[in-house]
C-alpha cells in the first residue's frame, strides 16, 4: 500500500489535518510548518493530488522580459484569456512578473496562490522550484515532460509558414529567430529546417540568424536582418528572396530595413511573421503571418488546470496561415487557411531533442 495522509501526519508529528492545511495551502499555519510537512510528504512519496483543492486563487507567472506589452503584446492576449476563464469559474487570478535575480517561491508565497500558471520562458531553475511546492501547475506557451502544458502548435506554423513560401517560387528564404531556450521559437526554428528538407531543397545555414541576447525584438531583428544584407553582399551573393521571422516584432522590422536598402517587398523579399499582432494588419505592407488564438491558450490553460485527471496532459492548439501584401506576389486568395490534418508537425515528440536544457511563444 502507498504513503497515507496519516504517515505523513505521524513522520512530521502533526494531526492529519495539519497535513491536509498544509497540502492544500490553506491559511491557520506558519511558512515554517507548512514547509517541513511538504518536504516530508514528499521525501515519503506521498501523492499530494489525492488533496487536490478546489482553486479559488490562480497566481498568472510571467518572466520579466516579457512583460512588455506595448511592445509584445503576445502575452497581454493570454493574460486575457485566463482572466476570462476565471471569471467563468470564480476564480480570483493574479498577475506576478519575476526575472531571474528574484526569489520567485517566496513571491509566490505572499500571493498564497492554490495553482500557478506559467507562461512563456522561466529559466530551468525556477521551473524546478514551482514543482517543489507541489501546487496545480499547468505551462502555457511552455513544454516540460509530465507537466500539464497548452501549447499552439509551432512546427506546423511554421511549416506552413514556409511551403506558402516555396510555392511562391522562393528558395532563398532566411529565418530570423530568438533564444532557443524559448520552447516556441526552437520549434519554430526546428520547422524551418524541417521545411527544406520536406521540399526536397537544400538548406543554407548562412541564411538562418539569431537576435542578439538582450535586446529587443525590434532591436534585435533589425540588426539582425541587417547582418543578412550585409552578409550576401560581402560574399557577392543575391540577398535572400523572402525571410521568415519568428515573430511579426521581428517581421516588422525585418521588413523596415529591407525597405530601407531599397528592397521592394514582396517583389524582391517576401516576408512573413507569427503570431498575428495588430500591428501586422496595419503595417505598410500588411505583413502575412501565422494566426494564433492566444486568449485561447489562456482559457485552456485554466480548464486543464481544473481537470481532475486530463484524458491528455498536453494540449496543442491549431494555427492559421493569413497571406497579406507581404507575400502577395503570387497570392492565390486573401483567405485564411486552417492547419491542413496532413501537414508534419510533431511538436511534442521533438521537444526533448529540440529543448535538452530547458523546458519552455515567444
Amino acid at each position: 500500500m502507498g504513503t497515507t495522509i496519516r504517515d505523513v501526519a505521524q513522520a512530521a508529528n502533526v494531526s492529519i489535518g495539519t497535513v491536509s492545511r498544509a497540502l492544500k495551502n490553506q491559511p491557520g499555519l506558519s511558512e515554517a510548518t507548512r514547509t517541513r510537512i511538504v518536504e516530508v510528504a514528499r521525501t515519503l512519496g506521498y501523492d499530494s493530488a489525492q488533496l487536490r483543492p478546489r482553486i479559488r486563487r490562480l497566481t498568472f507567472l510571467l518572466h520579466r522580459q516579457h512583460n512588455n506589452f506595448s511592445a509584445s503584446p503576445f502575452f497581454s492576449h493570454v493574460l486575457h484569456g485566463v482572466e476570462q476563464a476565471c471569471r467563468e469559474h470564480a476564480i480570483v487570478p493574479a498577475l506576478l512578473t519575476a526575472g531571474p535575480a528574484d526569489d520567485t517561491v517566496q513571491q509566490l508565497r505572499l500571493h498564497a496562490p492554490d495553482a500557478i500558471a506559467v507562461a512563456g520562458f522561466v529559466e530551468p531553475e525556477t521551473l524546478n522550484a514551482l514543482v517543489a511546492l507541489q501546487r496545480p501547475l499547468v505551462l502555457i506557451d511552455l513544454w516540460a515532460q509530465g507537466l500539464r502544458s497548452v501549447n499552439i502548435d509551432n512546427a506546423a506554423g511554421a511549416a506552413l509558414a514556409m511551403h506558402h513560401l516555396f510555392g511562391m517560387g522562393r528558395r532563398r528564404v532566411a529565418f530570423i529567430g530568438g533564444s532557443l531556450a524559448h520552447y516556441s521559437i526552437a520549434q519554430r526554428a526546428l520547422g524551418y529546417r524541417r521545411a527544406f528538407f520536406e521540399a526536397g531543397l537544400l538548406f543554407d545555414p548562412s541564411l538562418e540568424t539569431t537576435i542578439d541576447g538582450g535586446l529587443d525584438p525590434d532591436t534585435g531583428a533589425t540588426h539582425a536582418m541587417q547582418r543578412l544584407l550585409d552578409a550576401a553582399r560581402a560574399r557577392g551573393d543575391a540577398p535572400p528572396d523572402a525571410v521568415f521571422a519568428y515573430n511579426d516584432a521581428a517581421a516588422l522590422a525585418a521588413m523596415r530595413v529591407c525597405l530601407a536598402a531599397g528592397l521592394r517587398v514582396p517583389e524582391d523579399v517576401a516576408i512573413i511573421g507569427f503570431d498575428d499582432i495588430a500591428g501586422a494588419s496595419h503595417a505598410a505592407p500588411s505583413l502575412s503571418t501565422i494566426a494564433v488564438d492566444k486568449e485561447a491558450l489562456g482559457r485552456r490553460g485554466v480548464e486543464l488546470l481544473l481537470e481532475e485527471t486530463p484524458v491528455t496532459p498536453e494540449i496543442v492548439l491549431p494555427v492559421r496561415l493569413i497571406e497579406r501584401a507581404s507575400t502577395a506576389a503570387l497570392m492565390a486568395a486573401n483567405t485564411p487557411q486552417t492547419t491542413p490534418p496532413n501537414t508534419p508537425s510533431n511538436t511534442n515528440a521533438n521537444a526533448p531533442q529540440a529543448l535538452a536544457a530547458q523546458a519552455q511563444s515567444t
